[in-house]
């Protein structure tokens, strides 16, 4: 494998393991799903031009959510000369993040989180939440989805754009809610964690039986939403899902294929995460 290679195969790694993150930022600092999309897709299309001739950086996610909210501002702008009221979109978004790096360091760890407790707002119908947040949050096309729900996908597909569009004209808030709201959202959170860890245990398509990396991804929101909400749910959650992925390097052989508890190699157990 040449040196190009191997970065492109790094970057498709890092499309796996950070795009969600990666879109969650988006969404926070762009205040657009759609944008924050499209944007999503040309901060890793910049990347693929070039990280094989400079490195891939220390921090791939900042880079890619700095990447990806220039190529938007570009994007308004360039829009802005048929709709002059994009322009002012634009600045605001552009005066609006260079006040406040933050973006850039570790704050960005809780960006999907809010993402989620977006997407459960209380405003939006249950059906509504869920394939929202599949689709955003865990990456599962509609189809995917559609097959959860036993629903056609051009079904599903509605369903999100409306979700979507009464979270821009409410002006629902991109934010973890204050304590006194968690008690309307905290099911839904639950619900979506747990749908997430389910298709990284068990991955509904593809060639892989499972998605370890959306299955630690639960894991990771988890604890953070245990910082926010010490509740027995969340604690319980979080200690179902830690007791389940601790057997998952043991859970299938050389071949690929399942295999039962009692033929598993308890040495690869997770005793760490079987401790906590």
């Amino acid at each position: 494998m040449n040196p190009n290679q191997a970065t492109n195969a790094t970057i498709n790694e890092i499309y796996h393991q950070e795009s969600r993150r990666v879109l969650a930022s988006l969404i926070r600092l762009l205040r657009d799903f759609d944008l924050a999309e499209e944007a999503l897709h040309d901060a890793f299309i910049a990347a693929l031009a070039q990280w094989p001739s400079e490195g891939i950086p220390k921090n791939p996610r900042a880079w890619l959510v700095s990447a990806g909210r220039f190529k938007a501002i570009d994007h308004l702008r360039r829009r802005a000369l048929f709709n002059k009221s994009l322009a002012g979109i634009a600045h605001e978004l552009e005066s609006a993040v260079s006040e406040s790096e933050d973006w850039l360091n570790e704050s960005i760890e809780d960006d999907q989180l809010k993402l989620i407790f977006t997407c459960c707002h209380p405003s939006l119908s249950i059906e509504a939440q869920l394939a929202l947040t599949l689709r955003e949050v865990c990456g599962l096309t509609t189809e995917e989805i559609a097959r959860a729900f036993l629903a056609t996908p051009s079904t599903i597909a509605q369903r999100i754009v409306r979700a979507k569009n009464k979270i821009r004209d409410a002006a629902i808030p991109y934010e973890i809610p204050a304590p006194h709201e968690f008690p309307d959202r905290l099911a839904s959170v639950l619900h979506t964690l747990y749908l997430l860890f389910n298709e990284g245990y068990s991955a509904s398509s593809g060639e892989s039986l499972t998605r370890q990396h959306l299955a630690q991804e639960a894991i990771r929101l988890g604890r953070l939403l245990l910082v926010l909400i010490s509740h027995s749910e969340v604690m319980g959650l979080l200690g179902l899902m830690l007791v389940q992925e601790s057997r998952s390097l043991a859970r299938t052989n050389a071949q690929g294929d399942l295999i039962t508890l009692e033929q598993q190699d308890r040495s690869l157990w997770n005793h760490p995460q079987i401790a906590e």
